[in-house]
């Protein structure tokens, strides 16, 4: 090799450079290798280096990018020596003149839709420290491709700022329980806060989910507690209302069972002074004085309670005086 001079010496280390480059990333496949064999050009692992907005793609050829297949799924930029050109769409392009990379390169961003699960530590206002989980779905804006490739170095992070900048701001306002009731109103927050500030650099937020919200483990345990004291509580309530409306119950069926028993009582013993009276009455229409019959009754009254003590061999009453005749002082 001659010397050459310092201008073409720097040109030569850089087209040296490109050429290592490009080996580097045609390790897996050599220039001699068929166009056809065993090589598939919608294979990604061989098409893309790192994932994300600035994955790197090759073209269909071996030895250059002249041709180049881009999937349904995902947008190509076509770049020459290193400037960008245009945006290539789905379908196979004719990207220019190349010879092993040197001149054409692509960049490829996706076109679906794909979901980011932030995880933000931060405390409610009862000072109870928890982790919030939030799914954040987002696209790529088809007529903002450009940006979204060239502005961003990584969308993740960006996301995962502007998510815990809004949960850390929202939150410390919130009770623990309100926090729960409440993961509708942090989602939308968090919603409105990235449509806003990704739409700059070629995103599309379609949602952004609160899906869970993991308090430390002890004061899982304790609320479980408060919960489990508290429905032991209510159960008790609930029990001791239930033996009040059986008392209740129990003393009103008493009560109407004695005012049952009273009447049948007083009819009993109207039917039996009608009786007595009607038969001494007789047939002379003899009319009894009012003290005849309650005499009368009183008897009869007397005859039944001794018939009764009698029929129970338990029966500890004792009438003082006993006698035909106490029955007359009674009355007297």
């Amino acid at each position: 090799r001659r010397p050459m001079a310092g201008h073409d010496a720097e040109l030569f280390r850089r087209f040296e450079g490109v050429l290592a480059r490009r080996e580097a990333c045609h390790s897996e496949s050599s220039l001699g290798s068929s166009l056809l064999g065993d090589w598939d050009p919608h294979d990604d692992r061989r098409r893309e280096g790192a994932p994300g907005p600035d994955a790197h793609a090759t073209g269909c050829l071996p030895c250059g990018n002249c041709l180049v297949t881009v999937p349904q799924d995902k947008w190509y930029a076509l770049e020459l020596f290193g400037q960008y050109r245009r945006m290539l769409e789905p379908g196979l392009h004719w990207a220019g003149c190349d010879v092993l990379g040197c001149c054409v390169s692509f960049r490829s961003v996706t076109s679906r839709v794909e979901q980011n699960t932030v995880k933000v530590h931060t405390k409610t206002k009862d000072n109870v420290f928890i982790e919030v989980h939030v799914a954040v779905q987002q696209s790529v804006i088809p007529e903002r491709t450009v940006a979204a490739l060239y502005k961003l170095t990584s969308v993740h992070e960006q996301i995962e700022s502007y998510v815990a900048d809004v949960v850390r701001s929202a939150v410390p306002h919130l009770m623990l329980d309100e926090a729960f009731e409440r993961k509708d109103d942090i989602g939308e927050s968090v919603e409105k806060k990235l449509a806003w500030e990704m739409s700059v650099y070629g995103y599309q937020i379609h949602k952004a989910l609160v899906i869970e919200l993991r308090p430390n483990a002890e004061v899982v345990q304790s609320m479980n507690e408060i919960n489990k004291q508290k429905r032991l509580r209510d159960a008790a309530v609930m029990a001791a209302e239930a033996e009040k409306v059986r008392v209740v119950k129990a003393a009103e069926a008493a009560a109407d069972a004695a005012q049952l028993q009273g009447e049948g009582i007083a009819r009993q013993r109207g039917a039996i002074v009608d009786g007595l009276r009607d038969s001494i009455s007789g047939s002379g229409g003899e009319r009894i004085s009012p003290d005849k019959i309650s005499e009368l009754l009183l008897i009869t009254q007397y005859f039944e309670t001794l018939r009764d003590v009698a029929a129970n061999s338990k029966a500890q009453t004792v009438f003082l005086p006993h006698g035909a005749g106490a029955v007359a002082d009674v009355a007297s």
